[in-house]
């Protein structure tokens, strides 16, 4: 699968509409070398060993240094000391966050919860407008400089990618139509939530935006997406319009970008910002318990749809806190409020 933080419409908007021959040249590339990425990830199989609680990161950054090169060049390992350069050590404090909350929230080793290296490229690329996750390994480009800025910058982009790689390590949802815009919202949900963990924010303090601070002065962005209000986090000519439902009334039927699973994804993303904020408090202890538990539970497969994963969703829920509880009620009532019934 393509996982990769920008999704292609916004980067094809930017080759049709910019008016600035090098920023479409590098939108182009970007688009190419995401398509590439896309293939190799695709012929790459997965064994996710036992599980263990040793808890030690092993972090990794390298730098490709504007080449299409991976790994690249070693610039950072653990417990070494800063570089001096803000992209390897920002990729190297955001893989540390990420790896702390799983473990302080659930108890995860890691992305194979076995306590799997955490490799980052950096500089990846020239001008390279995106950041992926590839089946191996975190991918970050320094972005054109006048849309995107470096994708080191913002904590729930790496949170997003890292989490392509426990839900390849787990549900592994297949990334096409429903299942995929779940496997896209899941990444979102807990970017998301890294965030607010490293922040110390409760569901009603939080931005519930996604890539906050990716863009440069002059964008007419918030972010890439917003969870709160899909369909309201940019509005730019260079960019096109949020193109993002958060209802199943406006659901996108379309080919493109394996059939929408960045634009759908905003249907699930809405449904659990209505669950978290409904409950209260902080969003990774009960909301996210009954996200990440559907997930690493069993309770769905790979072909798993929207209403498939609500009713997993309201299941766990129930055996957590009861049928009656009024986090199972939340649950509910989330999903109901973007138009996916769950029978009961």
């Amino acid at each position: 699968m393509r996982c990769t933080i920008v999704p292609p419409h916004m980067l094809e908007r930017i080759v049709e509409a910019a008016e600035d021959p090098a920023l479409r040249d590098s939108a182009r590339r970007s688009l190419a070398l995401s398509s590439e990425q896309r293939s190799a990830r695709l012929a790459r199989s997965v064994e996710t060993p036992a599980p263990n609680e040793d808890f030690v990161p092993n972090r990794t950054i390298h730098d490709a240094k504007n080449q299409e090169r991976l790994p690249g060049d070693k610039a950072r390992a653990e417990g070494g000391a800063a570089t001096g350069d803000k992209v390897v050590d920002q990729a190297y404090d955001w893989l540390g966050a990420t790896f702390d909350f799983f473990e302080a929230a659930y108890r995860r080793n890691s992305i194979d919860g076995a306590g799997l290296p955490l490799i980052s490229t950096v500089h990846y690329g020239r001008a390279y407008e995106n950041a992926f996750w590839n089946g191996e390994q975190m991918v970050y480009g320094d972005g054109d400089g006048k849309v995107f800025l470096a994708f080191t910058g913002p904590l729930d982009v790496t949170g997003h990618e890292l989490v392509h790689g426990i839900t390849q390590h787990t549900a592994n949802l297949e990334y096409q139509g429903q299942p995929g815009a779940l496997n896209e919202s899941v990444s979102d949900v807990f970017g998301s939530l890294v965030k607010q963990w490293h922040l110390k924010q409760t569901a009603d303090q939080a931005d519930w935006l996604i890539g906050q601070g990716l863009f440069a002065e002059g964008v007419n962005a918030k972010a890439l997406r917003s969870m709160k209000e899909p369909g309201t986090a940019y509005d730019d000519p260079r960019l096109g319009k949020d193109p993002q439902p958060g209802h199943m009334n406006d659901y996108v039927e379309t080919t493109s970008d394996n059939g929408g699973v960045h634009i759908n994804s905003g249907i699930p993303n809405r449904a659990f910002h209505l669950a978290a904020t409904a409950i209260g408090g902080r969003s990774w202890e009960k909301a996210g318990r009954v996200w990440y538990d559907t997930l690493t539970g069993g309770r769905i497969q790979t072909a798993t749809d929207f209403a498939g994963f609500a009713a997993a969703t309201v299941s766990t829920a129930a055996g957590l806190y009861g049928a009656d509880g009024a986090e199972t009620r939340a649950v509910r009532d989330a999903w109901a409020g973007v138009g996916v019934a769950v029978p009961g």
